[in-house]
């Protein structure tokens, strides 16, 4: 896909085309922070100007990528919730939508990803805790282990607490709690859950 550039929309009238090509490229250019590469961000920003679900062949007309590339591409997309999978198909082959509005993407995104960092580091902590404190406890310990110990202790415990409030900003942020103000402010309305 060919970039539109500043001259290209400046002096002269933009064509649909143009401008379309301005917001794909920032989107493509902003979706790393999604992880997902410039291509993929590409794909992501044609999708969203699409009316209409797309294959994995249209999208492959689109992007002149290898089968592989666009598979991949497609399953990060779908992994990072910013493109669905349809429950219907064309054809036998399976249908794909972006997910436009970006007050959803975002929230099923980060929900998503923070839910998957809290779940491992808060079920990994509260593993070790109970054995390091044991070790803590027992008498053959050594001063020197048991001081150290007690350092990493004191530090996970206020991993523990970091990790509940970010609980619990994951099941404001699922329950659309951030989004109230921005409807108020905009008069758009965002998704409230």
């Amino acid at each position: 896909m060919k970039r539109a550039s500043n001259s290209e929309l400046e002096g002269t009238p933009a064509t649909q085309e143009q401008i379309r090509g301005k917001i794909i490229d920032a989107i493509a250019q902003t979706m790393d922070l999604y992880g997902a590469n410039y291509s993929f961000g590409q794909l992501y920003g044609i999708m969203f100007f699409e009316d209409k679900p797309m294959t994995l062949e249209d999208m492959k007309q689109h992007m002149n990528m290898s089968k592989s590339n666009m598979s991949y591409a497609v399953r990060s997309l779908t992994d990072s919730k910013m493109i669905m999978k349809l429950d219907e198909k064309q054809e036998r082959k399976d249908l794909y939508v972006a997910e436009t509005n970006f007050f959803q993407a975002f929230q099923n995104f980060f929900a998503t990803k923070l839910q998957r960092e809290i779940d491992v580091m808060l079920g990994t902590i509260n593993e070790v805790i109970p054995p390091l404190s044991e070790m803590i406890l027992a008498a053959e310990t050594p001063e020197d282990e048991r001081q150290l110990g007690l350092k990493d202790l004191h530090k996970l415990r206020h991993g523990v607490e970091y990790y509940s409030w970010l609980q619990q900003f994951v099941d404001g942020l699922r329950n659309g709690e951030f989004f109230q103000q921005s409807s108020d402010k905009s008069g758009s309305k965002p998704p409230s859950g």
